[in-house]
């Protein structure tokens, strides 16, 4: 079964942060700039929440409110799922279903260490089952 830390080895992405002090728009611009459907937020270096696009439609978009002068800290989500490296990625996966959630952040010692998206787990749980599928048929053939 691989874990969380196998996919850190292999994806080796950058983790890209918000400040919660931070307007919502300056989180949009990263996002789009970095291509990411969410950002892990900070305050002095501690993980406090997140901010999605779907925060974002939510609790602006629909109420009128303006990206230029809220706060990321007015509409991150507070209430955090995280992991750590040795959790399973089918335990993850589990997790997301569950919880109807799309990212996790990966702590260690009380630090920020990846955020992973269903998109990095899919991919690599799909990869596993092929390479498994390949294997078993090659047992299988005289």
């Amino acid at each position: 079964m691989r874990t969380v830390k196998d996919l850190m080895k292999i994806r080796q992405g950058e983790v890209y942060t918000i400040n919660s002090s931070q307007t919502i728009y300056q989180a949009l611009i990263l996002m789009a700039e970095k291509n990411v459907g969410a950002l892990p937020v900070l305050e002095e270096h501690r993980l406090v929440g997140i901010i999605s696009e779907r925060d974002y439609a939510r609790k602006v978009i629909l109420k009128g409110a303006s990206s230029l002068d809220t706060m990321v800290k007015k509409i991150m989500t507070e209430r955090l799922i995280s992991v750590d490296s040795e959790t399973s990625l089918e335990k993850c996966l589990d997790i997301m279903t569950k919880r109807h959630v799309r990212h996790l952040p990966v702590i260690e010692n009380e630090d920020l260490v990846d955020f992973i998206s269903i998109g990095d787990l899919v991919e690599k749980v799909l990869a596993n089952k092929d390479r498994q599928i390949t294997e078993l048929s090659a047992a299988e053939s005289p």
